[in-house]
């Protein structure tokens, strides 16, 4: 099992960020992941009088990459409907080419309306969006892959011989590409036919149970199938929200906040759950609401609970 940590980049300043990527690389971690969004989510009030500091997803990771020799990179997750999806295989393989091959692409169909119209940015349908995202994927998939320049006549994307360098840092082990959701119909299907990795996001109101897990995880497996795409090629894992606590009052609210089987508890009870997934094919686990600058909490976990794992 690996570790890694979603370190928050909104409605903080670099320093704590930074703090955290250096507490990180010199522990026992495996990876550090940033989100990408242009306005932080969830302020639900008058923009201006909201503290508005949202760190731009990919050049904070390239930085991150610079800062590190161990870590690997992502952000959780890039959104599609920001960049042209060309220009955004053209930045991983930049990074992971500085990085000698530490990053991975991970890609959403994009959901948050209000910094698009803040921006200017179309923000098609849900459909569009998905339609988008698929071709998006293959297209980036193709680009990654092919030695040769690539020509790509899609609906919403072209191109005309196109080629992707710098590439990877290793053509022998090509950036992956995590497709972010867990959608049954277009999105599971759409990493079936063009990702890499899977990741369930304890975010997204659904909560972090077993039972989650095993459920999307069939409807992957019968995507694949579909498509003529062995399971096991994907990766899978986890976006954690973890809350080491023995407050049952705060238990209960975020459970309640952001779904059943959320990871909240004590040092055994975390150990246990992180143990049930691992035993369900797990291969890493990002935790999450762990806020920049933090490093005594992230001390905290990775002696209590990422050590009983080593």
């Amino acid at each position: 099992m690996e570790f890694g940590v979603q370190v928050n980049v909104y409605r903080t300043d670099w320093p704590a960020v930074r703090a955290s990527v250096e507490a990180m690389e010199a522990g026992d971690w495996d990876s550090v992941w940033f989100a990408d969004h242009f306005i932080p989510p969830g302020g639900g009030g008058d923009d201006a009088q909201e503290a508005m500091t949202a760190f731009e997803g990919l050049a904070a990771i390239a930085m991150a990459a610079g800062m590190t020799r161990k870590l690997r990179l992502g952000n959780l997750v890039l959104g599609n409907t920001y960049r042209n999806p060309a220009h955004t295989a053209k930045i991983a393989g930049t990074i992971d080419t500085m990085s000698e091959g530490r990053f991975t692409l991970a890609l959403g169909a994009g959901w948050y309306k209000r910094e698009h119209e803040a921006y200017g940015w179309e923000f098609p349908s849900m459909k569009e969006r998905q339609d988008r995202f698929e071709e998006s994927c293959e297209l980036i998939r193709r680009l990654i892959r092919e030695k040769d320049p690539v020509d790509f006549e899609g609906k919403y994307y072209k191109l005309d011989h196109a080629q992707l360098s710098p590439g990877n840092f290793d053509d022998s082990k090509p950036i992956p590409i995590m497709v972010g959701g867990t959608g049954p119909k277009r999105t599971l299907r759409t990493l079936a036919r063009y990702g890499d990795v899977m990741n369930l996001d304890g975010w997204a109101g659904s909560g972090m149970s077993l039972e989650l897990y095993q459920s999307k995880a069939a409807i992957l497996e019968q995507h694949c199938n579909d498509c003529g795409r062995d399971p096991a090629e994907i990766r899978r894992t986890l976006l954690m929200p973890c809350y080491l606590t023995e407050d049952q009052g705060l238990i209960d609210r975020v459970v309640t906040n952001l779904g059943p089987g959320t990871v909240a508890g004590s040092r055994q009870y975390i150990i246990d759950r992180i143990g049930e997934f691992q035993d369900a094919g797990i291969a890493e686990i990002m935790f999450g609401g762990i806020g920049s600058g933090d490093t005594e909490r992230l001390e905290q976990i990775e002696k209590e609970i990422v050590s009983a794992f080593r």
